[in-house]
């Protein structure tokens, strides 16, 4: 049970092509974001579609993996858990930040990229 305990699970498109970051030689950090659509019926009975970005990181391997196969506009399936960190402004401000430290993703979209 303890695999449960902060573990979130998306499918969605990537906002962007991953950003990068080389630590050394043998360490990697990919940094993109991921939207979410879910459509639902509001109280008039119209359709209302909402999507929600997410922000990801990933390191070492899976971050050399998001470099060669992921681009903008790429649906994929993400495992990961949620890391909440806090950090202070040049002006003082203390600013707050969720994001989601990836373990595992598959690309769900293959086939079509390979098509074009």
């Amino acid at each position: 049970m303890n695999t449960l305990r902060n573990t979130v699970s998306l499918i969605g498109n990537l906002g962007a092509d991953p950003a990068i970051t080389q630590f050394g030689d043998n360490n990697s950090l990919a940094r993109f974001s991921v939207a979410t659509h879910e459509s639902y019926k509001d109280k008039k009975g119209e359709w209302v579609n909402n999507t929600t970005w997410h922000n990801v990181v990933a390191w070492g391997k899976n971050a050399e993996l998001c470099n060669k196969l992921l681009k903008k506009g790429t649906e994929i399936a993400l495992e990961g858990k949620l890391v909440n960190d806090s950090f202070e402004t040049k002006e003082g401000e203390k600013r707050y930040k969720t994001e989601i430290s990836m373990r595992e993703f598959m690309v769900l979209d293959r086939d079509k990229k390979q098509e074009k």
